[in-house]
C-alpha cells in the first residue's frame, strides 16, 4: 500500500509516521524546511509524492490547499483517494474538488475532530464525498473511528466549523480567564476549578449551560458587568467576556423575566442544583 502526505506540519508528520509503522510505504511533500520522520521517502515536488499513491492526505494548510490539488491534478494513480484534512470551508473543499475533477481520483473532504498530537493517526474523523469510505477503510485499521457522511464535499467542513466555534472559543475563554487570574495571582486556583468542572462534563452541564443561561440571563447580566470591570481593573482583555454579555443581553432582551415570579429567590447560586448520580 502506498500513500503520500502532502505538508509535513505537525499533523502531517503524525499521519506520515503512523501510516510507515503501519506498513505503508508514504512518499511526502513540502516545501519548507521541515524535518522528514523517519521511513519516509521526500520528494521533490507535490506531484512526484502522489506517484503510484493509492491514498493521498494533503495536510498543506487551508491558504495552499487548492494550489496543492491544482499542483497533482493528472497525477494521480486511477481510483486514488484523495483526502483533504485541511481545516477550511466548504467552498475551497469544493474548489479543491473541481481542481481534480478531470482525474479518476476520489476525493474525500476529511474533517478532523480532535486534536492530532493526542492521537496521531487514529484521531476521530468525519468524511464526506466519493473518498470518504475509502478513508475509512485505510484509516480505522489505524485506530480512527471516521464518520462516513452520505452527503458531498463540503459537508464534512461545515460541521467542522460548527466544531471549531466550541473550541476555538473554549481556547478563547481559557486565555482570557487564565490571564485575569494570572494578574490577580489565583492561576493555580482557576486551572483547578475549569479542569475540575470539565472532568465532569457531558450533555448535563450542555443542558445547563443552555437553559441556565435563558433562566437566569438578567441576573447574569449584573455578574458579567462586574467581571469585566475586574478584569479591567487588572489590565487583562475582556473579548470574552463583553461577548458573554452581548449574549445575555440578547437572551434578556427576547426572554424577558415573568413578573408574577419576581417573589422567587434572586440570587443565581454559584452551583447549580443537586448534582445527579451520573456525575459522582
Amino acid at each position: 500500500m502506498r500513500a503520500a502526505v502532502l505538508g509535513l506540519g505537525e499533523a502531517g508528520r503524525m499521519y506520515a509516521r503512523d501510516l510507515a509503522a503501519a506498513g505503508w510505504q508514504v512518499a511526502a511533500f513540502d516545501p519548507g524546511d521541515v524535518p522528514t520522520p523517519d521511513g519516509i521517502l521526500r520528494a521533490l515536488t507535490a506531484a512526484a509524492a502522489v506517484q503510484d499513491a493509492e491514498f493521498v492526505l494533503a495536510l498543506s494548510g487551508a491558504k495552499a490547499a487548492v494550489a496543492v490539488a491544482v499542483s497533482v491534478a493528472g497525477r494521480l494513480a486511477p481510483a486514488a483517494c484523495y483526502a483533504d484534512l485541511n481545516s477550511s470551508g466548504p467552498e475551497l473543499k469544493r474548489a479543491v474538488a473541481d481542481a481534480l475533477a478531470a482525474d479518476d481520483a476520489r476525493v474525500a473532504d476529511v474533517a478532523v475532530l480532535a486534536p492530532v498530537p493526542r492521537g496521531g493517526a487514529a484521531t476521530p474523523l468525519a468524511a464526506s464525498g466519493p473518498g470518504a469510505a475509502a478513508v475509512a477503510r485505510y484509516l480505522t485499521p489505524l485506530g480512527a473511528t471516521v464518520e462516513v457522511l452520505d452527503a458531498p464535499v463540503g459537508a464534512a467542513a461545515e460541521r467542522k466549523l460548527l466544531r471549531s466555534v466550541f473550541m476555538k472559543g473554549l481556547a478563547a475563554v481559557m486565555l482570557e480567564c487564565m490571564a485575569a487570574a494570572t494578574a490577580a495571582g489565583h492561576g493555580g486556583w482557576l486551572r483547578d476549578q475549569v479542569a475540575d468542572e470539565l472532568s465532569q462534563a457531558g450533555p448535563w452541564l450542555i443542558d445547563r449551560l443552555l437553559d441556565g443561561s435563558r433562566q437566569h440571563a438578567v441576573r447574569r447580566i449584573e455578574e458579567m458587568q462586574a467581571a469585566i470591570e475586574e478584569l479591567s481593573a487588572l489590565g487583562t482583555p475582556t473579548d470574552v467576556s463583553r461577548a458573554a454579555l452581548a449574549w445575555l443581553t440578547r437572551l434578556a432582551d427576547a426572554h424577558p423575566p415573568d413578573p408574577s415570579k419576581a417573589d422567587q429567590a434572586q440570587t443565581d447560586p454559584a452551583q447549580p442544583e443537586p448534582v445527579p448520580e451520573a456525575r459522582s
